[in-house]
């Protein structure tokens, strides 16, 4: 079963990107300081926000599976290179009358949100110039 895919075109306007999924479009863009135009995230923008949605959409999915008092969550997101790697902080607000144990069964299952197991797992891209 192929995976999600997704298409990135850059054209006249500098460093803005129309992104497409076959559903939905979508602009990715770099900012000012940098020489885009700021319309749209900037691409590690949007790698954080697929962590953070994958996070928050298997919380629910689980907590509702459970029957848990989950009202909302809110992950927070911030990414740092450094020589030794990439370090991604998330920090996870669990609001609701949850148990600490219901809490903490809720982070183990944010670690094995299919996102963060692409990101923490070993990942090969294999590149290829289009025929024309």
């Amino acid at each position: 079963m192929a995976g999600p895919s997704v298409s990135a075109s850059i054209g006249g306007i500098d460093y803005q990107v129309r992104l497409e999924d076959g559903t939905h479009s979508w602009i990715a863009d770099e900012p000012a300081s940098l020489g885009g135009g700021d319309t749209g995230p900037e691409p590690a923008s949007l790698l954080l926000a697929s962590l953070g949605a994958c996070t928050s959409i298997t919380l629910k999915m689980y907590a509702k599976r459970k029957e848990w008092p989950l009202e909302g969550v809110h992950v927070d997101l911030s990414m740092k290179s450094t020589a030794e790697g990439t370090n991604i902080d998330r920090r996870i607000t669990l609001t609701g009358a949850l148990s600490d144990e219901q809490r903490e069964r809720l982070l183990q299952i944010a670690n094995a949100c299919p996102m963060h197991k692409v990101l923490s797992g070993a990942i090969h891209i294999e590149s290829g110039l289009a025929p024309q």
